[in-house]
């Protein structure tokens, strides 16, 4: 398996403790050592890449927004990826609202995935309006199908605060999903956590969360059947 944007290690290192065999990639050489400094402290067989998944520079009117110290991840992102895969699952928890080339991204994962291969991820549902105190999928003063990077305003929002996100229509998601023949196969919108939601009554009566289940077409596979046959 391969997480991108995996951050620190998180779902790395539950994925390894589920048995399976994951290589985790991300852009933030800080957060690399920290998912690395885990691995040393207590062994899964995780091996971490600090790397640039996508095939894009950062939007041309700002730096990448993830917190990133060190090298500068490689110019050639594939090619780091290339050799490790194909993967049976590729996973991405709530990084593609903040990784600029979204369409880079998902065609690097479709690439090393294998046919009938498996891409889930998860994200801040595009559809979030928010609620007091927390900021939704996208401006406050702006529309839903206004597209683009922004830094979110609500004070309970602290982590979109500090590196801002890009809001984007389900659509966009959907159809760049499709365009690198992954089929949606399942999708949920799970609710918030219990105590999340008592401290944000307002916030919590709309769709929070996505979570996508993506399957690779291919030339032995192809797409499930609709429900209806």
């Amino acid at each position: 398996m391969l997480e991108i944007a995996c951050g620190h290690g998180r779902i790395s290192r539950a994925l390894a403790r589920r048995g399976a065999q994951v290589v985790g990639a991300d852009l933030s050489a800080a957060l690399i050592a920290k998912a690395e400094a885990a691995e040393r402290e207590s062994p899964l067989g995780i091996r971490y890449l600090h790397t640039d998944v996508t095939t894009g520079p950062a939007a041309p009117d700002r730096p990448h927004t993830g917190v990133t110290t060190g090298p500068a991840a490689p110019d050639r992102p594939f090619a780091d990826l290339r050799g490790l895969g194909p993967f049976d699952v590729v996973v991405c928890s709530f990084g593609l609202s903040d990784i600029d080339d979204l369409d880079g991204a998902v065609a690097t994962a479709a690439a090393v995935l294998r046919p009938g291969g498996v891409f889930a991820c998860s994200i801040l549902h595009p559809c979030f309006p928010g609620g007091q105190g927390v900021s939704g999928s996208w401006p406050g003063d702006a529309r839903y199908h206004a597209e683009g990077w922004w830094r979110a305003d609500g004070e309970l929002s602290s982590l979109r605060r500090q590196v801002g996100a890009n809001h984007r229509t389900l659509s966009t998601y959907v159809n760049t999903l499709r365009r690198h023949d992954l089929w949606v196969d399942e999708l949920a919108e799970p609710e918030p956590a219990p105590e999340w939601a008592a401290k944000r009554p307002d916030a919590a009566r709309y769709p929070v969360f996505l979570v996508l289940s993506c399957v690779k077409g291919g030339a032995d596979h192809r797409p499930p059947p609709s429900a209806d046959g």
